[in-house]
């Protein structure tokens, strides 16, 4: 089933973060549908989060994504190398967002190698959100792209869907958000989920 708008349109993006574990992360680019299950999110609370690109109400061509209704991809360009894909939540002027940090490859994994430039599967392959993004095929450009619908067969998209893979609230850590040292009290906020059981390659 794909996630439907009120899985997202929520208030709490912390619970969305977490409850985004386990679910499977699907793109299709030409032609070549690819997925991997979530192992690690990270939440970010809008205006009141000084990690957050919209800390404050900050609004520019890049975050404007951000403040538009739940369900959408907000993907953006990091040290001018790295594409990173974000999931926006809550509901129109709520800039709030999740960071797929990391993804187990599941179907066409040879499509996903060749992305990365691998020549088999590793442990961690997925891990870090530049990786899991270049693996799916997902670039900056798809900014904006709406989740909430499967794209016909010759069309682009991007969706997250719950194949009823359940973690259990004990194989879930809560951590610290990762390179936000800036943001001062709120880099320390345990806003980071991760389980290590989709880490390893052998079949989930």
């Amino acid at each position: 089933m794909i996630l439907p708008y009120s899985f997202y349109s929520r208030i709490d993006v912390v619970l969305i973060a977490r409850e985004l574990i386990g679910k499977v992360l699907v793109s299709r680019f030409n032609g070549i549908t690819t997925s991997a299950v979530i192992y690690e999110t990270e939440a970010y609370n809008g205006v009141i989060d000084k990690a957050s690109h919209a800390f404050g109400g900050r609004r520019t061509a890049r975050t404007e994504i951000m403040y538009r209704d739940g369900g959408a991809a907000y993907v953006y360009l990091c040290y001018g190398m790295h594409s990173l894909f974000n999931v926006v939540t809550n509901i129109d002027g709520i800039p709030h967002a999740v960071l797929i940090r990391a993804i187990k490859p599941l179907e066409n994994s040879v499509d996903m190698l060749k992305r990365a430039g691998k020549p088999r599967l590793v442990k961690g392959i997925g891990d870090g959100p530049g990786k899991a993004a270049k693996l799916l095929g997902i670039h900056f450009s798809h900014s904006g792209m709406s989740l909430l619908k499967k794209p016909g067969p010759r069309q682009d998209g991007i969706w997250i869907e719950d194949r009823g893979i359940i973690v259990a609230d004990a194989a879930i850590a809560a951590l610290p958000r990762i390179g936000v040292e800036y943001a001062g009290e709120d880099a320390a906020l345990p806003y980071r989920f991760r389980t290590e059981l989709y880490e390893e390659i052998s079949d989930i």
